[in-house]
């Protein structure tokens, strides 16, 4: 499947916007970036980094009251679509990637997201 740069990042801006606002509101200190692939498991869809919300304790200062760097979400646009076929796939694959990606943010980790039926 083949797609602008540009239109990648707009169903990811589109996928963010379309999440409930209490949770936009409740994210903290997260930035999300778009990649190609990810050099060291490339077949990867997107990647959370960072200290959950449910893990943050003392998170907001480091070291001499420096603010913490903020937390990533990477979404790897070429593995996204190497699987999908055709504009629908790449829309549903890009939400879940952000939504599964973003619900680690919040402490959620793989096991309750495919009982929730976003693995």
């Amino acid at each position: 499947m083949r797609i602008t740069p540009h239109a990648f990042e707009r169903l990811v801006e589109d996928a963010f916007e379309s999440l409930p606002a209490w949770v936009k509101n409740a994210m903290e200190n997260i930035v999300i970036v778009i990649e190609d692939r990810n050099p060291e498991e490339p077949d990867l869809l997107g990647l959370y980094e960072g200290s959950s919300l449910t893990e943050r304790g003392e998170y907001g200062l480091a070291g001499g009251g420096l603010l913490a760097l903020p937390d990533m979400v990477t979404i790897y646009r070429d593995a996204i679509l190497e699987i999908c076929s055709d504009a629908d796939e790449v829309l549903d694959e890009v939400r879940t990637t952000v939504v599964h990606e973003i619900a680690h943010h919040f402490g959620i980790d793989d096991e309750q997201l495919d009982e929730l039926g976003w693995a």
